[in-house]
């Protein structure tokens, strides 16, 4: 027999057993998980979810399936929560249970891991632990850090006088000013906005959150079983990454050569401190790998994150001019035109408070959450989620559920504000997740999105290049993340 004829029968076995081993596996699997629809061999349900449009295919499907159902993205078992009750129930009910995490496959090859973000069982109980400690100890929440973001507030303020009302686009200035906050904390310093090595940052910055969210993007996460022999685009994301955790590795070199134990100036030097310490203990999670990969976690989420939500929130308010005068008006009675803003002002501004929330709700950043697991295999409304099983609770979902949400279509700062126009707490409001996995950095997000808006509105009209009524809010791209429209602005002195 041909040697041809021989590999090909060799390859139709091969795949006979493959087709084989799925549907045994699935047809098991199946009787424990949520219903879903039926999934192919190998490319599970390629016909249900057009891989450019992940969120709005499982969002049909939750039409027919309910709040709580599973999809294969190719051989991979995936259970979709929608809603309020279904995410509570999980997150906040059985949070030890869902406290697992998956990492995107576009970024397991970056973080394969590690990094307090896609660490898991006691690796991230230590490194979360160990973060949320030195961030606090750094000011998260407290006066020292309200500092550093009214500083970095009026280096925004200045960049922006410089404009002399001539249109120009936000995202470089904002970039700059809110990574500087968390640079301080995890770097020990702000850059110069003209810092090239800094510029060189934010663009690997930018590049890399394009690249999470694209089509291509998606299209790989869904079938990375069956691509990730091949090359593409996919390994676009993973260059970049590496670029920016080379850097971070430059400041750790820098930061030993120069380190007091007695006297940390930074994130970094404290956990190299911790690795000292812990040097002999062999099941310490404070190692190299882990110190860089944290330290671009926390890099990128408290960068990336308040800096969008701010550009879809200047958007927003050139398209509803009413909202954005009202603020101004809250602005001018409580704080003044003269008086820096500080974060004690936010209990006596109920409308600005409503306004960011509901721009938080709106930009709906991280729609489909970062990938969870269960913990254990897990009793969830009558169904037995296997160990290890991907999960999936929709943000987007809670943050538009009709049965939480006044107003959960459009823009509506009133959905925050109660009749008497005080702010209204809502359980449904979760932009920075819930439960175990909430994000580390959300009392500084929180704080730093309220310094900025009331800064910049304290001295600046923000003027479209369009009509209000023409402002498109479409988002740029719509994947793992939201990346708030392209536009240009003109800031005009009050």
């Amino acid at each position: 027999m041909e040697l041809a004829s021989i590999i090909s029968l060799f390859l139709v076995a091969y795949l006979s057993c493959l087709v084989l081993l799925f549907v045994r596996r699935k047809s098991s699997a199946r009787g424990r998980l949520p219903p879903g629809p039926s999934p192919l061999p190998l490319v599970g349900n390629f016909l249900q979810i057009k891989a450019f449009k992940t969120l709005s295919s499982l969002l049909k499907l939750r039409e027919k399936y309910g709040p709580v159902f599973t999809v294969y993205f190719g051989n991979r078992p995936i259970v979709i929560l929608c809603g309020y009750e279904a995410v509570k129930e999980a997150l906040i009910d059985k949070a030890e249970e869902f406290s697992g995490r998956k990492t995107n496959p576009t970024l397991q090859r970056t973080f394969q891991g590690y990094g307090v973000v896609f660490a898991e069982g006691e690796r991230w109980k230590q490194l979360r632990r160990f973060s949320l400690t030195i961030l606090r100890n750094f000011g998260m929440g407290k006066k020292s850090i309200e500092e550093r973001i009214q500083e970095e507030a009026q280096f925004l303020l200045e960049e922006f006088q410089k404009t002399q009302e001539k249109p120009f686009s936000p995202i470089f200035f904002l970039n700059c000013s809110v990574s500087n906050v968390i640079c301080s904390i995890i770097f020990g310093n702000r850059f110069d906005y003209k810092d090239k090595e800094f510029l060189a940052l934010m663009k690997m910055m930018n590049d890399s959150f394009r690249q999470m969210s694209n089509s291509w993007s998606q299209f790989y996460d869904i079938y990375a079983n069956l691509l990730r022999y091949f090359p593409g685009p996919h390994t676009k994301i993973y260059d970049i990454l590496e670029d920016m955790r080379l850097f971070i590795a430059r400041r750790v070199k820098k930061n030993k050569e120069t380190l007091d134990p007695n006297s940390p100036r930074d994130y970094i030097d404290c956990f190299l401190i911790q690795m000292e310490k812990e040097k002999d203990n062999p099941n310490s999670e404070f190692n190299q790998k882990n110190l860089e990969m944290t330290t671009l976690n926390l890099f990128f989420a408290g960068t990336e994150t308040v800096s969008s939500t701010l550009r879809y929130g200047f958007l927003l308010l050139m398209k509803y001019p009413e909202v954005q005068a009202k603020m101004q008006e809250e602005i001018d009675s409580v704080i003044g035109q003269n008086r820096i803003p500080n974060i004690e002002d936010r209990s006596h501004m109920p409308y600005v408070d409503a306004v960011i929330h509901e721009v938080q709700r709106f930009s709906d950043l991280i729609p489909m959450n970062v990938a969870h697991a269960v913990t254990r295999d897990t009793e969830f409304r009558g169904y037995l989620i296997p160990k290890g099983t991907e999960v999936f609770p929709l943000l987007s979902t809670v943050l538009h559920d009709g049965t939480k949400i006044k107003s959960p279509e459009g823009f509506h700062p009133e959905n925050f504000l109660d009749e008497n126009g005080r702010l209204k707490r809502n359980d449904a409001f979760v932009p920075f997740s819930a439960g175990k996995r909430v994000c580390l950095g959300e009392a500084l997000a929180r704080m730093e999105l309220f310094l900025f808006f009331t800064t910049i509105l304290q001295r600046f009209q923000l003027k479209p290049v369009v009509e209000p009524k023409d402002i498109d809010l479409t988002p740029e791209e719509f994947g793992f993340a939201t990346i708030p429209p392209l536009y240009e602005l003109s800031v005009v002195p009050r």
